[in-house]
């Protein structure tokens, strides 16, 4: 009988349990971990924050997986070991044949001085009903929607929800202005420089004031700090910095506190038996960039471990390989969509675009969770 451990019920980890338990035998045992008891597609936090849904809606329990032959253990991981392929949770140590580590990123509000006391954080599930009271409390002025720091997950949804918020207020009568604000030189970088300037005037063109090179450094009281000035603010919805999950970095799987290096083929780590999958994982595009953090990809790197855990269990060749292609919606209201979509560790260069808006994405998208969903919690 084996066993495998994976750490984490994001994307990453339910697609890694899911494809292990199409492959393994009935015998072998499929653990999956989590401090979480739901799982959520992450642009629903969108939804919610703009009241168009709720994020109960989209939540589905974790615990359903062992109906599928998926055990499921909720607590959080307070050691990992990746030389002895084991880890401790709830008190408990635990071995395997191998592992997933698909722990995500950690939100780390911490870092700015201020970002809580002053800021909504919409990146947090458990936040965003205090930020959509917020908003719909809001009676006018400014809306600041800041990104406190890179990489950050799925890099289209700040500008999704400034998107959004411009046009609910007028809707409601409420006389607002939006503005965004990134520490990088560029909105969606992977586009490149043509293709943000063109995004950038659409924002222009709806009255949202796009603000590059802004690296906050505290917040106070109705106003940002910078470097180089103040920002005012009558409401600050906050994206703020990640980091890799302390018990990753503390297990020496990152290298210097930073982020999983994998191969980006195959999601092997340094440690025999061990990969990595979601946004815990770095890899680097052509660019010398690293490669967005977003679901989709996260969703095929656990596959692509998944498939080739199964080879090695079975002693045939491992051909799975993660080819890094897809994308990420970006709603822009008036029942439509774009995609940032593509080949993003092409060479030479990540061939990647932005679509034009469509009816057709926005139903992409809600389908996207709606089959989601039902593939991987219906027994």
């Amino acid at each position: 009988m084996k066993r495998v451990l994976i750490l984490g019920g994001g994307f990453g980890g339910l697609a890694a349990a899911h494809s292990l338990r199409q492959s393994l035998a009935a015998e072998d045992e499929i653990i999956l971990i989590d401090q979480r008891a739901q799982f959520m597609v992450g642009f629903r936090k969108s939804w919610a924050l703009v009241g168009e849904s709720t994020l109960e809606a989209g939540q589905r329990s974790l615990a359903d997986l062992n109906q599928q032959g998926i055990k499921v253990i909720q607590g959080a991981i307070t050691k990992l070991d990746p030389v002895a392929r084991s880890v401790e949770v709830n008190g408990q140590r635990l071995e395997a044949d191998a592992i997933v580590v698909a722990l995500g990123a950690r939100r780390a509000p911490e870092k700015v001085p201020g970002l809580q006391a002053y800021g909504y954080n919409v990146y947090e599930a458990a936040e965003v009903p205090r930020a959509a009271q917020a908003l719909h409390d809001f009676k006018g002025g400014r809306v600041v929607i800041g990104i406190f720091g890179i990489p950050y997950p799925c890099p289209p949804a700040p500008y999704e929800m400034a998107i959004l918020i411009n046009s609910l207020l007028p809707q409601r009568g409420i006389s607002a202005t939006v503005e965004v604000f990134s520490p990088q030189p560029l909105s969606i970088p992977i586009l490149g420089e043509v293709r943000c300037s063109d995004f950038e005037s659409q924002l222009a063109e709806k009255g949202i004031a796009f603000l590059p090179n802004h690296k906050a450094t505290a917040v106070e009281a109705g106003e940002v700090v910078f470097a180089n000035g103040r920002r005012p603010f009558d409401l600050l919805l906050t994206v703020p910095p990640h980091q890799c999950p302390p018990v990753i970095v503390d297990s020496g799987l990152a290298a210097s506190g930073e982020w999983i290096k994998v191969n980006p083929r195959t999601m092997e780590t340094q440690f025999e038996g061990v990969y990595a999958a979601g946004d815990c994982v770095e890899i680097m595009m052509a660019t010398n960039k690293p490669l967005p953090k977003a679901g989709v990809f996260a969703e095929a790197m656990g596959r692509t471990a998944a498939q080739r855990i199964a080879a090695a269990f079975a002693g045939i060749p491992a051909d799975a390989q993660f080819a890094g292609e897809g994308g990420c919606f970006l709603e822009v209201g008036n029942g439509e969509a774009m995609m940032v979509k593509g080949s993003f560790l092409a060479q030479p260069a990540p061939d990647v675009i932005l679509t034009e808006a469509s009816s057709r994405y926005l139903d992409q998208k809600r389908n996207f969770e709606a089959e989601l969903l039902k593939r991987w919690f219906t027994a």
